[in-house]
């Protein structure tokens, strides 16, 4: 998919999320204040948003409607809507995902890729969702990844955590922790490494990107005392990316790779599993952190964190995630032009 020149009239499109989530409340504070200065509109409902600004007492934001082709209304506190549903209370409680809330969140999503793939927006940045809520809504994908995946063709993609100081990809994401061993292969591995080091360069603008690869076991399986998955496939794995011409050092024991990929040695850090990666990402970007899906022909960010029932609708919920993913997309397409002028 070719991009567009940078264009000011050119929004990022932000989806609102679970309207029971705190979803709508984090696009509110992200778009009138952090992230104003890009242009945004939130593809959700707004008489939800109206709703939320009433109850939380946001009495400097306004919601103003919006329609594909028309000018982004800019200034404080304006909030641009693509409305899409119009639900009410009577249709959904705060706090409790349902089926209308699944559907309305898949809704959302739909019509921001739309825009994305008929240029009439730069990226996708999305809320967070229900996995309970699209099952409830008959939706066959468990969240985003897969539902951008599927709408925009992409077989190959993964997952990147990314902040200032630590971004992390994972070999296998959401699989039982004693299945991890059988799921990593060295052609997986080694897509995965291609994919994270084309990212790197391709939308975040490293040109020598430099990744380090998680070993499995302790100490990188210690020669082969604790596990020999560091030599059958990680190292394998390894070997083929260096022979494309990659910078890549691995594999490293997990125990200290990340303290040097975050005192700046490394660009990003391939993991072999979900906790193996985000428990250190969370630790240091546990309120500015973003999820990136690599691979996707269209810009997607998002937040990274779920929809935290328990807060929503409290004004509680930080934007601080929500802000770094849009102010991210911007970047990331900018790149994206970049590398094709």
């Amino acid at each position: 998919m070719q991009y567009e020149k940078p264009s000011s009239t050119l929004p990022v499109a932000v989806t609102m999320g679970c309207p029971a989530g705190i979803g709508p409340e984090i696009a509110l504070a992200a778009l009138s204040k952090t992230a104003r200065d890009v242009p945004c509109v939130v593809v959700g409902d707004a008489g939800v948003l109206s709703s939320c600004i009433k109850k939380l007492g946001l009495d400097d934001i306004h919601v103003r409607a919006w329609e594909p082709g028309n000018a982004i209304s800019r200034g404080d506190g304006v909030i641009n809507c693509l409305d899409k549903t119009r639900l009410s209370f009577a249709d959904f409680t705060p706090g409790q995902p349902s089926k209308t809330t699944g559907m309305a969140s898949y809704q959302y999503i739909i019509e921001a890729v739309k825009l994305c793939q008929s240029k009439q927006a730069i990226a996708v940045v999305t809320a967070p969702i229900s996995k309970t809520g699209l099952n409830l809504a008959g939706i066959p994908f468990p969240g985003h990844t897969e539902i951008l995946a599927h709408r925009t063709g992409t077989s190959d993609y993964l997952m990147m955590m990314a902040g200032e100081r630590l971004k992390v990809t994972l070999a296998t994401i959401h699989v039982p922790l004693s299945t991890v061993p059988d799921s990593i292969t060295k052609r997986g591995l080694l897509k995965t490494i291609k994919l994270t080091w084309r990212t790197l360069s391709k939308d975040f603008g490293i040109r020598c990107p430099r990744l380090a690869v998680c070993g499995l076991n302790p100490h990188a399986g210690e020669g082969g005392m604790f596990g020999d998955e560091e030599k059958r496939l990680i190292s394998p794995a390894c070997k083929a990316a260096r022979e494309e011409g990659m910078d890549i050092a691995g594999p490293l024991p997990p125990d200290t790779v990340f303290y040097h990929a975050a005192q700046g040695k490394f660009d990003a850090v391939v993991c072999m599993y979900h906790d193996q990666g985000l428990i250190p990402f969370k630790l240091i970007h546990f309120r500015d952190g973003v999820n990136v899906t690599c691979g996707l022909p269209i810009v997607r960010t998002s937040v990274d964190h779920g929809t935290a029932y328990d807060i929503a609708w409290q004004g509680k919920a930080s934007h601080e995630s929500m802000a770094a993913a849009i102010m991210l997309a911007r970047e990331i397409h900018e790149n994206r032009m970049k590398s094709q002028a």
